[in-house]
């Protein structure tokens, strides 16, 4: 039988079925997986909307619109409800200013303009320090760390380092100036929400 001749078509050809191969394999993987992962992603989501929103009885991600933030950005608002009675908002929102770049949250509201909880989606921030984050602003024996409660009517918060009303965290001012202003920036869209169901509300009853 003849040697196959090591040629640069030859080696080509091995390479391509190669990749192929590898290709093929990658693609029935990804096709397998891709529905846990969706499913994991759809359960992590209405976990967190449970966490912070009030208590309701609706489908808040069946139920859920996009409101314009600022920059002609748009946040994702889930609205709670108890029968027919609007008690609240989820909303999921961001900084892009962490320490190590984008920090996810969902923050819930009632409608008295407070905060009712707020939980940690993603984050690169520093083990130990940035990512205290996910439980240093719900810290209730340091209520001046806690954002729960607090009512946002009365003005955005900011870190007590700029004469703001909320301890940071320690060693990471960043990361808390970050994690404030998605909490502010979700606020905004929050009154925003709230207007349009008024709005809504009023329509109705004409």
């Amino acid at each position: 039988m003849a040697k196959l001749q090591s040629t640069f078509k030859n080696m080509f050809l091995s390479l391509f079925g190669i990749c192929l191969v590898v290709a093929i394999l990658l693609a029935q993987v990804n096709k397998m997986t891709a529905k846990p992962i969706a499913e994991a992603q759809a359960l992590k989501l209405e976990n967190a909307i449970k966490e912070v929103a009030p208590h309701f009885d609706n489908n808040p991600v069946a139920e859920a619109y996009k409101m314009p933030a600022a920059n002609g950005d748009s946040l994702l608002v889930y609205p709670a409800k108890k029968g027919d009675e609007l008690v609240g908002f989820a909303v999921n929102t961001y900084s892009n200013n962490g320490f190590s770049g984008n920090i996810q949250l969902m923050v819930g509201f009632d409608m008295q303009d407070k905060i009712v909880n707020y939980a940690v989606l993603s984050h690169a921030e520093t083990p130990g320090l940035g990512s205290k984050m996910n439980e240093w602003f719900r810290e209730t024996t340091k209520p001046n760390q806690v954002v729960i409660g607090r009512n946002l009517s009365e003005g955005p918060l900011s870190v007590a380092n700029d004469g703001g009303q909320v301890d940071a965290i320690t060693a990471s001012t960043i990361t808390s100036r970050a994690f404030l202003e998605a909490i502010n920036k979700a606020y905004v869209v929050y009154k925003a929400s709230d207007g349009k169901n008024q709005q809504e509300k009023g329509d109705n009853n004409e």
